[in-house]
């Protein structure tokens, strides 16, 4: 296909553009790179122009702004695929912990490292290079392609929703297709047909009203530090099972047929625990790692803090506790109500003397996706022409809140076709993206849309 052969004769130049892409620090967490939010935006719009899409717009939000673009050439009687991603990025703090600077994108072997380069920059610039090669050859896909690009994903996009609802009209589609997942391995091509869903919380503990010295008080007021240590404690049973009465009334179990098709998926334990930087696993008893990640819900602490943390030592008896707590969820549980759950059972550990308050942040709904679906199929057709070998199907742990929002907005069901790796770091120092699977991943989306134009998905 011609369409390939222009990718793989622009290697060097595809690089070169995500390498400028990756160096703006488009965080979106922080207010004081808003700026940057702003730019990377700005720039991701000026390179689908170029990529050819005749409409490339970035359109303000109540937060960071929005990237929309189309190219509706194949008519009407061609599938419209609505592609997301995201351009923001997570802060890449600890910055001593980085082998090479955040952003300033290092290649090292085959893999590029820089902040943003797996999660969610390199996939989403796949998608935009895909289409370019098809302008390059074609002189137009073989689909109809729309792009919608948020700056939010990063700090719950609260701007998304409400921006989706709006242009719902304008967004109309017949699949929805993202690339913010991974793959099992460099030579295990793999396809998730499912999400876990969230619910985080951010409780605050409160004892006395202000700091005291711990030498006059200590030991005769509460610590709301000692007094939180010992109420997440209290979060699991012996066996690893989450305590919150009625957490697990709505979960879907696994039946045994998926059971026994997630033990069939290749899965190299040690190198798991090797990438985790652990010596074991631990969890729920009863079930395997990849059941504990891929379809059990969880709950964790992801941060602590309180009293003094400078260099140095402050003998203070701190006036108030703060932890931040995820619990991923899976099919089909509410995030509003496992909130609801948790904030009950929380508040009614706190001992006397203390004020206990939870505030919902964020959630995200957990998702299934059609396995034998026309789209489905000629994504694994998609990927065996690129990588060489039929994609395994496979879950993922994590979420990806606009997918529930796409099928409850605008009726979307979502194809989920990632090209990270285990090893990406996500989230982490040192994160990176293999570039084999930058670049074969533009030929399985060349691949993709090129079996889709011959599809019945229309009819679907």
């Amino acid at each position: 296909m011609e369409a390939l052969e222009f990718v793989r004769s622009h290697h060097d130049k595809f690089l070169q553009e995500l390498k400028d892409f990756l160096r703006i620090p488009s965080i979106s967490t922080q207010a004081e790179q808003a700026s940057d939010v702003r730019r990377a935006a700005d720039w991701l719009r000026d390179r689908l122009l170029e990529a050819g899409f005749p409409v490339a717009e970035v359109i303000d939000t109540t937060g960071h702004p929005v990237v929309y673009a189309e190219w509706m050439a194949a008519g009407a009687e061609a599938p419209t695929v609505l592609v997301y991603g995201h351009y923001d990025v997570q802060p890449p703090d600890p910055v001593e912990l980085w082998d090479t600077p955040p952003f300033e994108p290092t290649v090292v072997g085959d893999d590029l490292y820089a902040r943003g380069a797996s999660d969610d920059k390199g996939q989403l610039y796949a998608h935009v290079k895909a289409v370019q090669a098809f302008r390059g050859t074609r002189g137009a896909p073989p689909i109809n392609v729309k792009g919608i690009f948020e700056g939010e994903e990063e700090c719950g996009s609260p701007s998304l929703e409400p921006f989706i609802r709006e242009h719902a009209e304008r967004l109309e589609a017949d699949l929805a297709l993202i690339s913010d997942t991974g793959m099992l391995g460099k030579d295990t091509p793999s396809i998730v047909y499912g999400l876990r869903g969230l619910a985080y919380v951010e409780v605050e503990v409160t004892g006395p009203d202000h700091d005291l010295h711990s030498g006059i008080y200590g030991g005769a007021v509460l610590n709301p530090i000692n007094a939180l240590c010992a109420m997440i404690g209290e979060l699991h049973d012996e066996e690893r099972h989450i305590a919150v009465p009625g957490f697990y009334d709505d979960v879907r179990e696994l039946s045994a047929e998926e059971r026994a098709e997630l033990e069939a998926v290749p899965f190299d334990r040690e190198a798991w625990l090797e990438e985790a930087g652990v010596t074991t696993d631990w969890g729920e008893a009863g079930y395997s790692i990849l059941e504990r990640t891929w379809a059990r819900p969880t709950l964790d602490v992801n941060g602590m803090w309180g009293g003094y943390t400078e260099p140095g030592a402050k003998t203070v008896l701190p006036s108030k506790a703060f932890a931040k707590i995820s619990m991923r969820l899976v099919p089909d549980q509410d995030p509003e109500r496992i909130a609801d759950l948790f904030c009950e059972y929380f508040a009614g550990l706190a001992p006397r003397g203390l004020d206990v308050d939870v505030h919902a942040l964020h959630g995200a709904w957990p998702v299934l996706v059609d396995r034998e679906s026309v789209a489905m199929q000629a994504a694994s057709r998609a990927y065996a022409q690129a990588f060489g070998k039929e994609p395994v199907l496979v879950r993922g742990g994590g979420s990806i809140p606009v997918v529930a929002t796409l099928q409850s907005v605008l009726g979307l069901d979502t194809l989920l076709m990632g090209f990270g790796l285990p090893d990406d770091r996500l989230h982490s120092p040192n994160e990176k993206f293999h570039l084999p699977n930058f670049y074969r991943g533009i030929e399985t989306i060349i691949h993709f849309m090129d079996g889709l134009s011959r599809s019945s998905l229309k009819g679907e």
